[in-house]
């Protein structure tokens, strides 16, 4: 009949965080995965996430899985993709929303909790075969890390607060795949006028010490509410 509604398919809902870090020293893009400790697939890595609770919002339960598998907390999660094949998932019909965050690998140790035996940086590049579906949210995320890192100031969620115009241009040729002209790119950075240049050096390099800088967040708050546009 016209007009009317198919009765409502019972499903669950659940979270998954892709947290993107980065190897200052080898310039390697490393994710967060956890060791399942229960069934299904238990013993295989996964992402960090869960079931939604009914009292919490989509965000929330993100932020709480993400605690309890890995102890991260306070870090900046953005929505990926909506996730929902059937047969994703062997307990039923399950819908995942994932979310993905940049953090700094040494402010951020993980540690495992509730149902994660271990919890550990993972390179990208080779990422061991993951439970679930979370092989497509992981091919998923680069993707969108791309598009955002050039258009928004995520570079410097990855980097520790005080960076050499070297280590950023690493960070930006590491997530784009591909090299960058050291001096068209450093004209750029500078240019967009929210790094400070700092009256420091790198310390303990063989070679000679380069000057650092940090992104001035307070700069780039007053300069966009002019209108300006961050571009790398």
């Amino acid at each position: 009949m016209a007009g009317t509604f198919p009765p409502p398919a019972p499903f669950l809902v659940t979270v998954d965080c892709v947290v993107f870090g980065l190897d200052a020293a080898g310039g390697d893009l490393r994710i967060l995965l956890i060791q399942r400790g229960i069934p299904p697939f238990q013993g295989r890595c996964a992402l960090p996430g869960g079931f939604v609770h009914a009292d919490e919002s989509l965000l929330d339960a993100a932020r709480r899985e993400l605690a309890e598998e890995t102890g991260l907390k306070g870090i900046f999660l953005e929505q990926l993709y909506t996730f929902g094949e059937p047969g994703r998932d062997p307990r039923g019909r399950v819908v995942s929303v994932a979310y993905y965050a940049l953090v700094n690998l040494d402010v951020y140790p993980p540690r495992a909790s509730t149902d994660a035996r271990i919890a550990g940086w993972f390179s990208l590049a080779d990422a061991p075969k993951l439970a679930f579906d979370h092989d497509a949210i992981l091919r998923a995320a680069p993707e969108r890390l791309k598009g955002k890192l050039r258009y928004e100031p995520l570079a410097f969620q990855l980097l520790p607060a005080k960076f050499t115009l070297s280590q950023l241009q690493r960070l930006y040729e590491t997530v784009l795949e591909r090299r960058l002209d050291k001096r068209n790119f450093r004209k750029k950075a500078l240019a967009l006028g929210v790094l400070a240049e700092l009256d420091e050096t790198e310390e303990g390099v063989a070679h000679r010490a380069a000057r650092l800088y940090r992104f001035d967040a307070e700069k780039h708050a007053r300069l966009r509410k002019k209108g300006f546009v961050f571009e790398l």
